[in-house]
């Protein structure tokens, strides 16, 4: 019924899976002896405007920009969950993170959990995860991941029961055996450490030469490779901080915004804690950003790489090529960095999907989630939907083919210890303060364009996203546009039942919020 619903909720909506239909569809179905291969890379924290179909031409990203003007381009691709674990817990495995039990960081994928490898089932395919995990046992390979390189050393005390918590990640090792003495007397070596050291002995470079390996010695057999950065993800420090100029670094239109009592109060503790670390003038920013551009720029170098690898090998036309991030970046928008709220900079992603043998590209502008990302995988490398997975494949969207647009949702659940407030906030009484750190949130994203986020201890939101892209109004409370609260509101009750999602949500500001 859900799913009904929402197709006749949408039949009138705009879906713009538009150019080049043809050539895209003879692509993906063109005969092939050999399996596809999946070549997925994952950076942490990129918004989607790091590169240029995303109305960035600043930010220098040309190989990325390459594979965008090959790939299907989806223009509003929303996460699960706007932070690392919960978001990856659903790439991995095609549920929501109130199901799989991801609802915060740092927490273990539960093993009754099939993650993509599992679920493809396929002994043909040669599997290889690289890069960081955070969703358990970080440096150990795990889940149907035959081959396993971890870049990351402060996660040993999630370490599960019997591992030993000593082993420290690949990269560490790496370093070690170039003769670089590391900052631990562990051997492992902290985030801060790795961004100063020089470009050839970064995580990125590390990751591209085991990638490239790999790719190397499976060459004649189908594979599947995820390649997870943290960059561009902080400490917004490496060795390409001086890459671009400042002209190529422009100011966040809303970086000057103080929120009002209109917005969540965890917003405006947050927006104020941060002037701490970030400052608050343009000079502050802009430097920030540079490093921002300049780690995104660092990853895009080691994307060229690995996609050089591919062609020089002849597997680029066997080789469905996927780019996405785990979240995105507020970067001073309304005065906010990383993540961890519903706006878009921080929810809302880079998605490109390069078919084999595709050579233009198509853009997609209804809104899509992450939740369809498996299904979608596991379509186009020809395997059977898995019964675990809760959305559906979007395969017809990279053919140039319609599919009916519709509502996507994303979920906020608190984080496992407070939230950074400043000492001493004026903000609200300690009480509220509380209660607004542990608050959660539901978050619908129409195809016409409007974004409701509903509360349970804190203030709603409404936004036209078509008229308002960079979410200033907040309409919530409009007589107006009762109508819209009044669906959306019930779009989210829907899916709540459907997800069997127990939030107890608010769904008016004027009663019961308390703040």
């Amino acid at each position: 019924m859900f799913r009904r619903r929402f197709v006749a909720q949408s039949a009138l909506a705009a879906v713009s899976a538009l150019a080049f239909p043809r050539v895209l569809r003879s692509a993906a179905t063109a005969g092939s002896k050999r399996k596809p291969n999946l070549l997925v890379f994952l950076p942490d924290q990129q918004r989607a405007d790091t590169i240029a179909p995303y109305g960035n031409g600043r930010c220098h990203a040309p190989h990325l920009n390459r594979l965008a003007a090959q790939s299907t381009v989806f223009d509003r691709c929303y996460v699960t969950h706007p932070v690392c674990t919960p978001s990856r817990s659903s790439l991995l495995t095609g549920t929501w993170p109130h199901t799989n039990g991801c609802t915060h960081n740092n927490m273990a994928l539960a093993p009754r959990w099939k993650t993509f490898p599992e679920m493809l089932g396929d002994t043909d395919y040669r599997t290889a995860y690289m890069g960081k995990w955070h969703l358990g046992d970080e440096v150990f390979a795990q889940r149907g991941f035959e081959e396993w390189a971890s870049i990351e050393d402060m996660y040993q005390a999630y370490f599960s029961a019997g591992r030993d918590p000593t082993t420290i990640s690949d990269y560490s090792k790496f370093l070690i055996s170039r003769g670089v003495k590391t900052d631990s007397p562990d051997g492992s070596v902290s985030r801060k450490f790795a961004s100063k050291l020089p470009i050839e002995l970064s995580k990125p470079r590390f990751l591209e030469e085991r990638a490239c390996e790999f790719i190397e010695r499976h060459r004649r057999d189908p594979f599947v490779l995820f390649v997870s950065f943290l960059e561009p993800h902080s400490p917004y420090h490496g060795p390409l901080n001086r890459e671009h100029r400042d002209d190529e670094i422009e100011f966040e239109p809303t970086a000057h915004t103080t929120f009002g009592a209109d917005i969540p109060l965890r917003y405006r503790l947050k927006q104020e804690y941060l002037e701490r670390e970030f400052g608050t003038g343009p000079d502050d920013y802009r430097e920030t950003k540079r490093n921002y551009y300049g780690l995104v720029t660092q990853i895009d170098r080691s994307i060229g790489g690995i996609l050089g690898k591919l062609e020089s090998l002849g597997l680029a036309d066997d080789t469905v090529v996927v780019h996405t991030s785990d979240h995105g970046d507020m970067m001073g928008h309304h005065r906010l960095f990383e993540k961890e709220v519903m706006f878009d900079a921080a929810s809302r992603v880079p998605y490109l999907v390069r078919m084999p043998r595709q050579r233009r590209s198509q853009r997609v502008a209804q809104p899509v989630s992450h939740i369809d990302f498996v299904p979608t995988m596991l379509d186009l490398l020809r395997a059977k939907p898995h019964a675990q997975c809760i959305g559906r494949s979007r395969v017809p969207l990279l053919r140039g083919e319609r599919m009916p647009a519709e509502t996507v949702f994303l979920q906020w659940s608190p984080n496992s210890g407070k939230e950074k407030v400043k000492k001493g906030t004026t903000l609200a009484t300690a009480d509220a303060v509380t209660r607004a750190s542990q608050e959660s949130t539901r978050t619908a994203v129409s195809p016409d364009g409007w974004k409701l986020n509903l509360r349970d201890t804190d203030r709603p939101e409404l936004y036209h996203l078509l008229a308002d892209p960079l979410e200033t109004q907040n309409l919530f409370d409009s007589a107006a546009h009762a109508g819209v609260r009044r669906r959306m509101t019930a779009d989210i009750v829907a899916w709540q039942e459907y997800t069997k999602d127990t939030a107890k949500l608010v769904n008016d500001s004027r009663n019961g919020s308390g703040i």
